[in-house]
């Protein structure tokens, strides 16, 4: 009997042996070697930025600086690059007490306590730094700066990144199901916006775009707002992360924040868009694992980025531990209406507003694997009403599933994605 496959499934994984007669693809990243000593990395991408001058001489003569990073729910190795980058900041004569660093939450909860000192990953910034939350609905907390050109997005940000003298956004790049990579500009927008921007551009007209998808820049609207978004604020910043499948650094670099973001993009499109060649009627894939399965809302990144595999009516079976539940209470009313509405009125009340709902631009998005083919969950963390509200199959057994979808297609191929949103397959 071949030896079990291993799922990202909550902070331990799930070992999934699949049918004596499946033939399975096994689809991951290109693997990329690790970076012997990801410090000196950092070091080396700070002395050398793209399109920027190096780090020390950046520095100099700022009176505030203000860094962004992630939430929890990316796990950016902010331990490796915050010290480095404060005590650049100390050294150049900025007082602890004018540098800032902010959570970008986008409209997700803070993080507090225990779990925001995991997302710091180092003591010694809460000692030389203040350490604060985003919080997108507090109007007094931002700064309107107008409307985007084009699309007339309107651009209200956090005060505290507005007006520090050096800005400096950080974060993971990897695919992203919407706006085609994370990272960059997107830490700013939705990261730190105020609730009127990040509901403008996750309304139904950007959403529903057909370039708005995973691994594509290319006239992707949100993009295109994001990056409108940064010209109108000015001089930003960057530090780019890129993880392996067993979350250490293979890249790292820092520059100009469009500048480098593009660079970041261009050295992980090799490793995570995946050519498979053909589609299959059975595909099976994660939510990626702690900290990016905690909720249900994040679980639908993993059932939209393995759909250019999936064959028309096809089985998508995920597995995430959605160990703190459906989401927020937002996302539980948008799933509520999906239910009641079913999907094809769900998405015409979507498109006849302006601003999107908070959080249900996730539901949105979880009609297309719906449109695609038959979606089933595993889960252990969401009791029987939100299963319900989830609007899928929920199953008992990933395994049992696959025995059954493999039967019902009369095809014994099957596609694992072990690492799920992280990892982008397509057909050509």
């Amino acid at each position: 009997m071949s030896a079990p496959i291993q799922l990202r499934y909550g902070r331990t994984g799930l070992p999934v042996r699949l049918p004596a007669h499946a033939q399975p693809t096994v689809i991951g990243k290109r693997l990329l070697p690790k970076l012997a000593d990801p410090r000196a990395a950092v070091g080396a991408a700070l002395a050398a930025p793209a399109q920027a001058r190096p780090y020390r001489e950046l520095v100099r003569g700022r009176r505030s600086a203000c860094i962004l990073v992630c939430d929890i729910t990316r796990p950016v190795p902010n331990h490796l690059f915050l010290r480095p980058l404060i005590e650049g900041m100390l050294a150049a004569g900025i007082g602890s007490e004018r540098i800032t660093v902010l959570v970008a939450t986008g409209l997700h909860r803070p993080n507090e306590g225990t779990e925001l000192a995991e997302v710091i990953g180092d003591p010694w910034v809460f000692a030389h730094a203040t350490v604060e939350n985003h919080f997108a609905r507090d109007d007094a907390a931002h700064v309107d700066l107008g409307v985007t050109p084009t699309r007339r997005t309107p651009v209200k940000l956090d005060r505290r990144f507005v007006e520090a003298d050096l800005r400096i956004a950080t974060g993971l790049v990897e695919p992203h199901f919407m706006a085609g990579y994370s990272g960059g500009r997107k830490v700013i927008a939705p990261g730190i916006a105020h609730e009127d921007t990040i509901r403008t551009f996750h309304s139904a007209r950007f959403m529903e775009d057909p370039l708005a998808i995973q691994c594509n820049l290319d006239g992707n609207p949100l993009h295109d707002e994001q990056l409108a978004i940064v010209r109108m604020l000015g001089e930003v910043y960057a530090v780019n992360t890129v993880l392996d499948d067993d979350r250490e650094l293979i890249h790292v670099n820092f520059g100009e924040v469009i500048a480098s973001h593009l660079e970041a993009v261009d050295f992980v499109a090799s490793s995570t868009r995946v050519p498979v060649g053909r589609r299959f009627r059975t595909v099976v894939t994660s939510a990626a694992g702690h900290p990016l399965d905690k909720t249900y809302y994040q679980t639908v990144k993993g059932m939209v980025t393995p759909l250019d595999i999936l064959a028309p009516g096809g089985r998508l079976i995920v597995a995430s531990a959605c160990s703190e539940g459906l989401g927020s209470a937002e996302f539980r009313d948008a799933q509520a209406r999906l239910n009641r509405l079913g999907p094809d009125a769900f998405l015409q009340t979507l498109l006849a507003k302006r601003f999107a709902d908070v959080d249900e631009w996730q539901t949105e998005m979880q009609l297309k694997p719906m449109r695609a083919g038959h979606v089933q969950l595993f889960t252990t963390g969401l009791d029987a009403e939100e299963r319900a509200l989830t609007g899928v199959e929920a199953i008992d057994s990933v395994e049992t599933a696959i025995a059954d979808a493999l039967t019902a297609a009369g095809d014994p191929d099957v596609a694992v994605i072990p690492e799920g949103p992280y990892v982008v397959p397509v057909v050509a």
